[in-house]
């Protein structure tokens, strides 16, 4: 239920106002003057504030100066049997949420009550959700490269020099464009995203410098394109390497003077816009075959940060895996889900050619097929063939591998070492259906079972030997 402080030095006002409000289901509490309410203000937390402007010790202006200062998100409405329109507009000005002369209208103020109940929760959801995007949006990583990139972002977001950000798909160039924006001088400004590779050739200078009406059969009115749409703010142009070389011209023309021409149009249109770029391509090897222009390339990458696959920060995916675990246990709403050390381990030899976005796919699947505590016989299950089967010379290359042939002194040992873990390797890929294995491996079922019995193999162990 709605708490309400109502804050006067006339009882007759207080009461009055309480009376009303209580009927309405409000809880309501009151001050007789503005130390009193400004005091009870930072112990409890009231839903909204009503308070009156000429009260002794602390006025009203400047108790709704500090509530803006310190509580922004809390709605305070002004009451004054002398007010002016000039004071109501100062009040307002400084951040009141209305202005309610007395005696107040009991319908009007009752509607304003609503409104600025329903304007405090819709503040507090957007103050929320700003938060959980910027958790989301965090660069996770203690790893040397993402350090780096890190420490380059401090260095070049407060300028407005231009940067290229190079990396496979998936490994996160657009949050780290992001990362750009938000320590930018232009974060109030807008970002605004295009990816060049999922816009046709045909329409791509339509999309980035807009067109007036008539310019083209389907151009029934005038478009602002994404550059006057970013003025202010940030351009980030993704797949920058799928650009075709005639909207490259103009691209380059637009970097150059700070202007762009809308497509049918005459007149010039200055912006003020910062331009990141992103592809996964080699552009240097598209200049060389005449894809990409070279001007283009050299206006572009002012700052050049490369954003490392997954393969090159594996000391990462640790972190990475019980952060992703924890925002889809939240999203769900299940309760909170660990990874054995020996899970992450495996989760970390793992080769992943989709990168950030793979290894997300796989800890959701993990979370929503297993239990509380997730294993390493859960990663090998649930884990793609071709994840397991790629991760064979990572595992080969860590030294405590059971098949480090340091640790064998005869090759004969070392072979049935080798066959244990590839069958059971092969039975928590196949859910250890017999049938399926065996036929796979291309052995008899009974072989198979002898060698179960051969090597003391079972389902549900914890074989620690088994190579990833």
């Amino acid at each position: 239920m709605p708490s309400i402080l109502i804050i006067d030095d006339e009882r007759s006002v207080r009461s009055s106002l309480a009376e009303t409000l209580s009927l309405e289901g409000y809880e309501v509490e009151q001050a007789a003057d503005g130390i009193i309410g400004w005091e009870m203000i930072n112990q409890s937390q009231f839903d909204l504030v009503f308070s009156d402007i000429k009260m002794p010790r602390m006025d009203g202006m400047e108790l709704l100066a500090r509530v803006q200062e310190l509580r922004p998100e809390l709605p305070i409405i002004m009451i004054s049997g002398h007010g002016t329109e000039e004071l109501a507009m100062e009040a307002t000005r400084l951040g009141a949420f209305d202005f309610v002369h007395k005696p107040p209208d009991l319908n009007r103020l009752l509607i304003t009550v609503r409104n600025a109940l329903e304007r405090k929760k819709l503040v507090v959801e957007t103050n929320n959700l700003k938060e959980k995007v910027a958790r989301n949006q965090e660069i996770i990583g203690d790893s040397e490269s993402i350090r780096r990139i890190k420490s380059t972002i401090e260095r070049v977001a407060p300028t407005d020099a231009r940067i290229l950000i190079t990396g496979e798909n998936g490994t996160g160039k657009e949050l780290v464009a992001r990362w750009i924006h938000e320590k930018s001088a232009r974060r109030k400004g807008p970002m605004i995203e295009v990816n060049c590779a999922a816009i046709p050739s045909e329409l791509i200078e339509s999309e980035l410098f807009g067109h007036e009406k008539g310019a083209f059969t389907s151009a029934i009115k005038q478009r602002i394109g994404k550059f006057e749409q970013a003025h202010g703010g940030t351009l980030f142009l993704d797949e920058i390497g799928d650009m075709p070389l005639e909207a490259q011209s103009k691209m380059l023309r637009a970097l150059q003077e700070n202007r762009i021409t809308r497509v049918g149009g005459e007149k010039d249109i200055s912006i003020d816009v910062r331009v990141v770029a992103a592809t996964n391509k080699d552009l240097l090897a598209e200049i060389e075959s005449r894809k990409f222009r070279l001007d283009l390339y050299h206006r572009l990458s002012v700052i050049l940060i490369h954003v490392p696959n997954l393969g090159e920060r594996r000391e990462d995916i640790p972190n990475l895996t019980m952060r992703f675990a924890e925002e889809i246990c939240a999203s769900y709403g299940m309760a909170a889900k660990k990874f054995s050390p020996d899970a992450l381990q495996t989760l970390s030899a793992l080769r992943w050619t989709g990168n950030i976005r793979e290894l997300h796919n796989v800890v959701e699947r993990l979370v929503i097929l297993c239990g509380n505590n997730i294993r390493k016989e859960d990663i090998l299950m649930h884990a793609h063939p071709s994840q397991l089967e790629q991760s064979t010379l990572s595992a080969q290359l860590n030294e405590s591998n059971p098949l480090n042939p340091a640790l064998f002194d005869d090759f004969q040992a070392f072979k049935e070492e080798a066959e244990k873990i590839f069958i059971l390797h092969k039975l928590h890929q196949y859910d250890w259906n017999m049938s399926r294995t065996a036929e796979h491996i291309g052995i008899q079922r009974g072989h198979l079972y002898n060698k179960l019995e051969k090597y003391g193999l079972r389902r549900g162990q914890d074989h620690e030997e088994s190579a990833v």
